[in-house]
């Protein structure tokens, strides 16, 4: 077996088409399109290039069939803010075979500790948390968009590498039109309702570069305390909401205000895999056409959780139940489009967000596991720090 950079274009072609042999005939795995992967190794495309660096090979057995993929990268602003410095890896697929998934986990290994790291986390994404992060390890169902879907005997080739369990990311699903809130959620949203002093409504699409300083203002006040969490810039919430205006429904992406301060958002969106399963990876000129008939048809009847906040002065408050039974008010009805809802990406370092996933009703239907090594084995691997 040989590693190769990936390098050519033939190469990046390789890396996007092993998954689709590995992955033929096993259903419910969606193609993921072809740019969201691609765009994550362009310097151009990914900001995360700016304070770091990647590198991606593919593995061909001996008679030259490409039989695996892996990718490695650093972000050097966060990968000094654990224990020790700690690099990524991802983007891994890879035949049935444990000899194969050792060279690929040891080629990252080589890499990051050539560069300085002395642990490994993956299969994480070169990028934000929201996309391409964690192995599939419960609930083989369709993935909801840019979240990862894998054979199920990969966790045992990483469980024999050495890889430990760092946390896991949750999705909690029900459905939408159902009811199913518990009465002390009601009763913390009633109390919250009866203080004129809150306000809660949706994003205003004529009004998106506000509604992103609204969510920067947010986010970084109740999510940089993560450790490996950065802060939001304003440009980086200005070019978020600008990617998703194509795909927004605007009635669902909800904030809630403390005199006209913003202090919590709940961001909804449809869940876009429900479209681009039918395109085949590629957002071409035909696959815009079959996107825009999904999207003018509504044929989408699912939604998902992209990010819940709320700032660390009105957590607890009964906010976080306000904003969900302000959803309630318009979306129990037969008329509202969505029958189905997943919350992505709850960690289980995070018991304030499974409670709230677990009040409104939602049930865990899939578990995504993020690894840690360590490159010194005497050194045990600490779970994720909870959030109080």
């Amino acid at each position: 077996m040989k590693v190769v950079e990936v390098k050519t274009k033939e190469d990046r072609k390789d890396f996007l088409e092993i998954a689709i042999k590995l992955y033929k005939g096993v259903p419910n795995w969606i193609r993921p399109l072809d740019h969201d992967i691609e765009d994550v190794f362009d310097p151009s495309k990914n900001k995360f290039f700016r304070h770091g660096e990647a590198c991606r090979w593919l593995l061909k057995s001996d008679e030259g069939k490409v039989i695996g993929r892996v990718a490695a990268f650093i972000n050097h602003k966060t990968s000094k803010t654990f224990d020790q410095p700690t690099g990524g890896m991802g983007f891994f697929e890879c035949i049935n075979d444990k000899k194969a998934a050792f060279i690929l986990f040891d080629t990252c290994k080589e890499w990051l500790q050539e560069r300085g790291m002395e642990a490994m986390d993956g299969p994480i994404n070169f990028g934000d948390r929201d996309k391409w992060w964690g192995l599939l390890i419960e609930g083989w169902t369709e993935p909801n968009y840019g979240m990862p879907f894998h054979h199920a005997y990969y966790q045992s080739l990483f469980d024999s590498y050495g890889f430990k369990l760092y946390f896991n990311q949750l999705t909690y699903a029900r459905k939408v039109k159902i009811g199913g809130l518990l009465p002390k959620v009601i009763e913390k949203a009633d109390r919250i309702f009866a203080n004129p002093d809150y306000r809660f409504g949706s994003l205003k699409i004529k009004e998106l570069d506000k509604y992103a300083e609204y969510f920067r203002s947010i986010y970084n006040k109740a999510w940089v305390k993560h450790k490996g969490v950065g802060e939001m810039s304003e440009a980086q919430a200005k070019s978020i909401m600008k990617r998703l205006k194509p795909v927004i429904d605007e009635k669902i992406l909800l904030f809630g205000f403390y005199k006209d301060e913003p202090v919590a958002f709940f961001l909804i969106l449809p869940e876009l895999n429900q479209i681009f399963k039918h395109i085949n990876g590629k957002l071409n000129w035909l696959g815009k056409l079959i996107f825009l008939y999904h999207k003018l048809l509504k044929t989408n009847k699912k939604m998902f959780g992209v990010v819940f906040g709320v700032v660390p002065e009105h957590q607890g408050k009964g906010v976080e139940a306000a904003i969900v039974v302000h959803l309630t008010r318009f979306a129990w009805n037969d008329k509202f489009q969505y029958e189905d809802f997943e919350m992505n990406w709850i960690g289980d370092f995070n018991p304030k967000m499974m409670r709230v996933a677990e009040d409104v009703g939602g049930k865990i239907v899939k578990i995504h596991r993020t690894y840690r090594i360590n490159f010194d084995p005497s050194k045990p691997v600490e779970r994720a720090p909870m959030i109080d």
